[in-house]
């Protein structure tokens, strides 16, 4: 990163303290640029998120080359939710702890990341996003990311059901089949959680929480099931 970037963002994170700062290096030719960007997020000292317009401003001055955000009174070392959100830009973040001056920029992993064992960062590793990610994986299908906000299914935007057609699937009939998506509510009020069957009575899910894993399909998630899906492949 040139001294003029570096040089530029430390001073956002001073100003923006004890908010995250958040911004957006693009290059045009030889020029490099830092863009600062208006932080939206409900709860900024905790976590940031990008003004769309300042994001467009930014494209349109070249071509962006990385995000930055700070961490005000804590290390650069990156959250699951940087990793993760790191990982769906495709592009470096820059990450500047303030007031201790440091810098650190992490880089995204190729491809998708191991179905089991990820941890859970909602909107990027979560019980969608597996379904999303095995139909890569097996199928070479690439399923729409629907938008969605933490606990959406205490509002009552029920996103699988409203959703499932969309994406390509219908009901099914019959015995369960590799690939089926087993739709369930889990301590709410509508369909909240999903997992894909992958033979012999396992189903691989991501709950709310925890880490990514397989297990048996039967019992507490069988009496939990509302429906099961299944890829209509034409």
């Amino acid at each position: 990163m040139r001294k003029h970037i570096t040089t530029a963002m430390l001073a956002h994170a001073a100003e923006a303290y004890p908010a995250e700062c958040c911004g957006l290096v693009t290059q045009n030719g030889r020029r490099q640029q830092y863009h600062r960007c208006r932080n939206t997020a409900p709860a900024p000292t905790e976590q940031f998120s990008m003004h769309p317009d300042d994001y467009a401003t930014a494209e349109d001055a070249g071509t962006i080359i990385a995000i930055v955000h700070s961490h005000p009174d804590c290390t650069t070392q990156p959250s699951q939710l940087d990793l993760a959100q790191c990982d769906a830009s495709q592009l470096p973040w820059v990450i500047v702890s303030w007031p201790e001056g440091d810098i650190r920029t992490i880089t995204p992993a190729e491809g998708i990341k191991p179905l089991l064992g990820r941890p859970f960062v909602h909107g990027f590793c979560d019980c969608y996003a597996i379904i999303r990610d095995w139909y890569q994986l097996e199928r070479d299908v690439t399923l729409p990311n629907f938008e969605r906000a933490d606990g959406w299914w205490i509002r009552g935007e029920n996103l699988y059901m409203q959703h499932y057609a969309e994406a390509g699937f219908s009901p099914a009939a019959g015995d369960l089949q590799i690939g089926d998506v087993i739709i369930m509510q889990i301590r709410a009020d509508e369909p909240n959680h999903a997992g894909v069957y992958v033979g012999d009575g396992v189903m691989i899910h991501h709950m709310y929480g925890q880490l990514s894993t397989r297990v048996p399909y039967g019992g507490y998630w069988q009496d939990r099931t509302v429906i099961t899906l299944r890829y209509n492949a034409s």
